[in-house]
């Protein structure tokens, strides 16, 4: 039971800890549309597990290789959510509703170069401004810090958005702008459908 090389329950938790992380990513191109990529993460993620797998199941009594299987899985998790928040590829819609009639959410924010729809509407307590802006998900930080500063009292409700045509700021390539998409989503686009 505890005859095991102390190398193999590492081996298990760093392959565990590979195949979540791809696995995290690969869930978020799947979603964003890039097929190709995520078929490819998909072959590698399941290659990984079965190696990670399989060394569990060899070693199954000892404890220390379910430990690390497990571990491994939970920090891979992690690992994957944190790769997946410096990639950040998408586009978010930003709605804000905003009460201070003072303030002009949507110039201010066509200032910064955004592309802002306003429309009139009646809240509670009377008449609202109602913006939307897409963005590209790099760029959501910076535009709720703006809005905030701007108008504290507006109201904001974020969404995740499959597709916008002209809708965002768009590069030669006709991706979204980001530090993201300069890069490697330009290589990478090919690979989409």
């Amino acid at each position: 039971m505890w005859d095991i090389a102390w190398y193999i329950p590492v081996l298990i938790f760093i392959a565990r800890i590979g195949d979540v992380s791809i696995g995290t990513v690969r869930t978020v191109f799947v979603i964003s549309g890039y097929r190709k990529i995520a078929v490819i993460l998909g072959f590698f993620e399941v290659l990984i597990w079965v190696v990670a797998v399989g060394g569990v199941m060899k070693y199954l009594p000892n404890p220390f290789a379910v430990v690390a299987y497990a571990g491994g899985y939970a920090t891979g998790i992690l690992i994957g959510m944190m790769v997946e928040d410096k990639i950040a590829i998408g586009l978010r819609m930003i709605r804000v509703i905003n009460p201070d009639r003072s303030v002009d959410v949507a110039a201010i924010l066509r200032g910064h170069g955004f592309r802002v729809t306003r429309i009139e509407g009646s809240g509670q307590n009377g008449p609202v401004e109602i913006s939307f802006l897409v963005v590209a998900r790099k760029r959501l930080n910076e535009v709720r810090a703006t809005i905030s500063g701007l108008a504290p009292g507006a109201f904001m409700t974020i969404e995740r958005v499959d597709r916008a045509d002209g809708a965002v700021p768009v590069n030669s390539t006709g991706t979204p702008e980001s530090r993201f998409n300069r890069g490697f989503m330009e290589r990478l686009l090919p690979l989409r459908k």
